[in-house]
């Protein structure tokens, strides 16, 4: 079910928008930013947190047109952007959503993994190049995560190369992905080494360094 496949238009939407002055509705980052729905993910102090983009209307709106079924509809309605932070210039944006069960109707088995967050790469490919994507499988506590990296490049813009990557989970409450376009390897690192807390399961890093030891089956 590519519930995700909009996300990442708006991704490197957000990306682009934070390239404009600071508005009325951006705050200093807080170093914690907990959410409702069972997680909490520390923001770095020098990213800064910004209002989701004004494209998320009409981006809902045209993914919806193109759903392939109503539990695919339901789960656009569903799906909310918890956080989005940028950092840097060129910009660097790391992008938190989540699909809560109690809104969607139902729950996701861990079979449902791959498919929830492979949408988030192909809805990025409308805006960027993407390179040949790499996949990993790992563990933080009792809850099984899956990660993909990839090489990507803006259209028409072969002079900012990115590295975007995106890791999913299953928690208790929803299911929940992390992306980030990093501009640099300091980007990157700042976004997999922020300490996550889900369901009360606590970690050092959202994403360790033996994240792609581990293939996916």
């Amino acid at each position: 079910m590519k519930v995700f496949l909009f996300i990442g238009v708006l991704l490197y939407g957000a990306g682009s928008s934070a390239q404009t002055p600071p508005s009325a509705q951006e705050n200093a980052a807080p170093n914690s930013h907990p959410t409702d729905l069972g997680f909490t993910y520390i923001v770095p102090s020098d990213w800064e947190v910004v209002a989701p983009p004004a494209t998320l209307p009409q981006a809902k709106e045209q993914a919806d047109q193109n759903a392939a079924s109503d539990a695919e509809k339901k789960g656009l309605a569903c799906v909310q952007i918890a956080l989005t932070a940028r950092h840097g210039d060129p910009v660097s944006v790391m992008v938190e959503v989540a699909l809560p069960f109690a809104c969607f109707g139902q729950e996701m088995s861990e079979k449902d993994l791959p498919g929830f967050a492979s949408g988030a790469s192909e809805g990025l490919k409308q805006s960027f190049d993407i390179g040949e994507p790499v996949y990993g499988t790992y563990a933080l506590g009792t809850h099984s995560m899956w990660i993909e990296r990839a090489k990507g490049i803006p259209k028409g813009h072969p002079e900012l190369p990115y590295t975007v990557e995106i890791t999913c989970s299953l928690l208790k409450k929803a299911a929940v992905c992390w992306m980030a376009m990093a501009a640099d390897d300091a980007a990157l690192r700042t976004f997999e080494q922020g300490a996550v807390s889900l369901d009360g399961e606590q970690a050092h890093a959202l994403v360790p360094s033996t994240a792609f030891d581990k293939k996916p089956a």
